[in-house]
């Protein structure tokens, strides 16, 4: 088969003409080889921009934070004091700590004092053995330029210290007259140890073309181009450099575009190829370039070169196939020209089914929402027939509240007409009065009965939860006081609206203030806490009895539907069942858990409503 494909593709004159484009193709792509490499080398280049700006304004930042201190050092009294009378043993000390102290705050190598001559007074460094105290600097040019135009500024290798560094000086005036310098010198070795860290090569030329300042410590006072005989000449009369160490670097450098060369530097370590990017500080006429090696961004152009021909290969590769299948394509049209009618019965045959599998679907989802509507409408029974339960158990002790009240308005009646028979109005009116405080409180439990039994509403919306405590707890008062309990309860001082309904709230807080006195029944004097608490988002209304707490199996199964832990005829199990789905239906959660010293908590967890002003009768 192999062979045969083989043939195939060699007899095949597509098959000829693709491959000489795909040869064309690859033929212009080496072709295009060095502006791809010259493109890579700019785009390498730019991103070296950042680091050539950082490290040019750190120098320059370096430079000009220090331009100012000879000057501020020149003002100090006690400098022109002892360039008035050097021979002062108690005072030429002073100075010197002063030095000292004064360079370890500024965070600068060393300061001197030189007299009118460039002898030096007083330095910083003056406990060392590199002391500047008694040597001559006249030779330098710092000091020549501050005493002849106010201004020194000079880059040298120290030639007491052998440490590279940054000169600063000013005069000193005593008056109106120069009597000395003062010279503040900065090293420049932590520039060069950050540098390090980065793959790319930092130079900083002079403007002998001299490299004062590299992260290459082989580069140090190499020379990037040939020294003019005046340059050196200056180099050896101002000592800046080491004349043995001056040497010029073997270098070729090509542009590539305006700012950036292709430099080759051949030396001890090979050839090593480089693009450079210059910037200027002009104050010192330095340049500051980022030499960025080569050896990336020509790889990468090459890795470039090579996935174009590799492209370039796989699209030849995918026409020679597509033109192969596309004629086994036309040799297999004939065959499904064949095997179409066939596959159009199949279709129809396949169709009718399906149209009979979705009526049938279609029936058993009308007939699912049928049974959903009636689930909903007996689990609204079932809630239902459970208030109208506790109001049966309620039934004993609502009697003997109404029966105190009525046998309370038939004595205050008989009283109030003795009292007017005798002529004692005002007696006759309080009791009056009294009798008109009965009818009310029968008229307030009769409204919590109503409103307790009435149907609750599917909607959900904004409640005020303390006003629906608080009629759970007047309903639930007869019970309450016919078992003598206490309910422990410090309400919040404001009201707190939550998302739900108020007449199945209160009747899931109806019901669990009733199975906490079930819980307590054989108790003499059942207690009960509730307590609210809330975070901001939700409220928890957290009810706690004194009874013997719940058991592992009863937290597990206590909200499935017919379970109870009741003696038989005193309860369905369908209360704490119909209560979680309520509460569900709100959004929230009900939980039971022990409390550590003793009876069980239960947790109704409601959302807090969007707006706290809103308040819905539900």
């Amino acid at each position: 088969m192999g062979r045969r494909l083989t043939r195939s593709f060699g007899s095949t004159p597509a098959l000829r003409s693709l491959l000489v484009i795909v040869a064309l193709a690859v033929g212009i792509s080496l072709a295009a080889l060095p502006r791809l490499e010259r493109y890579f080398l700019l785009q390498a280049a730019a991103r070296e921009e950042a680091t050539l700006r950082l490290a040019t304004e750190s120098l320059r930042g370096a430079l000009n934070r220090t331009d100012v201190l000879p000057r501020l050092l020149a003002e100090r009294p006690i400098l022109a004091r002892i360039l008035r009378d050097p021979d002062n043993q108690g005072l030429v000390p002073y100075a010197n700590e002063q030095l000292r102290q004064t360079a370890l705050t500024l965070n600068v190598a060393d300061i001197w004092v030189m007299d009118g001559d460039g002898l030096t007074i007083a330095a910083s460094n003056y406990r060392r053995d590199t002391s500047f105290v008694g040597r001559r600097f006249d030779y330098r040019p710092y000091f020549t330029d501050a005493m002849t135009e106010g201004r020194g500024r000079f880059h040298a290798l120290g030639t007491t210290s052998g440490e590279r560094g940054y000169y600063f000086a000013a005069p000193i005036l005593d008056g109106t007259e120069i009597v000395g310098v003062v010279a503040v010198k900065i090293l420049m070795d932590e520039f060069e140890a950050t540098w390090r860290d980065s793959p790319n090569t930092i130079v900083v030329t002079d403007p002998s073309n001299v490299i004062f300042l590299s992260d290459r410590t082989d580069w140090h006072f190499n020379s990037l181009g040939p020294i003019p005989e005046p340059a050196l000449d200056t180099i050896a009369a101002t000592r800046q450099y080491p004349l043995d160490r001056l040497q010029l670097l073997q270098t070729e450098r090509r542009a590539l575009t305006q700012g950036h060369d292709l430099l080759t530097v051949t030396g001890g370590d090979g050839r090593e190829e480089f693009v450079t990017s210059t910037g200027l500080i002009a104050a010192v006429g330095w340049r500051v370039s980022v030499l960025t090696p080569t050896g990336p961004a020509l790889l990468q152009a090459r890795q470039t070169m090579a996935l174009i021909v590799l492209v370039f290969l796989f699209a030849g590769l995918v026409a020679v196939l597509f033109l192969q299948r596309r004629a086994r394509l036309v040799e297999r049209l004939d065959q499904q020209r064949q095997h179409r009618e066939q596959l159009e019965r199949r279709v129809a045959e396949r169709t009718a089914d399906l149209n009979s599998a979705n009526a049938q679907l279609v029936q058993e989802i009308e007939e699912r929402k049928t049974t959903e509507q009636r689930l909903r409408q007996t689990q609204t029974e079932l809630v239902q027939a459970g208030k109208l339960a506790a109001l049966g158990q309620m039934s004993a002790a609502l009697s003997h509240e109404f029966n105190q009240p009525l046998a309370a308005v038939k004595a205050y009646a008989e009283n109030a007409a003795t009292f007017l028979d005798r002529g004692r109005p005002e007696d006759a009116r309080k009791n009056v009065g009294l009798i008109s405080q009965m009818a009310d409180r029968m008229a307030s439990i009769s409204k919590h009965l109503r409103n307790f039994a009435r149907r609750p509403q599917e909607k959900i919306g904004p409640i005020p939860l303390l006003a629906v405590l608080g009629d759970a707890l007047d309903l639930m008062a007869p019970k309450l006081k016919a078992a003598k309990a206490t309910v422990h309860y410090d309400p919040p001082a404001q009201e707190i609206m939550v998302m739900g309904g108020r007449v199945r709230l209160q009747q899931v807080l109806v019901n669990l203030l009733s199975n906490a006195l079930d819980a307590m029944e054989m108790m003499d004097r059942p207690e009960i806490e509730i307590a609210i608490l809330g975070d901001g988002t939700r409220w928890r209304v957290e009810m706690r009895d004194q009874g013997p707490g719940l058991t592992e199996d009863t937290l597990t199964h206590i909200f499935d539907p017919f379970f109870t832990t009741k003696s038989p005829g005193k309860g369905l199990g369908l209360g704490l069942s119909i209560s979680y789905n309520i509460v569900r239906d709100f959004g929230g959660t009900l939980a039971a858990r022990n409390h550590p010293e003793g009876g069980a908590v239960f947790i109704v967890d409601l959302a807090q409503a969007p707006d706290q002003q809103a308040v819905a009768a539900q």
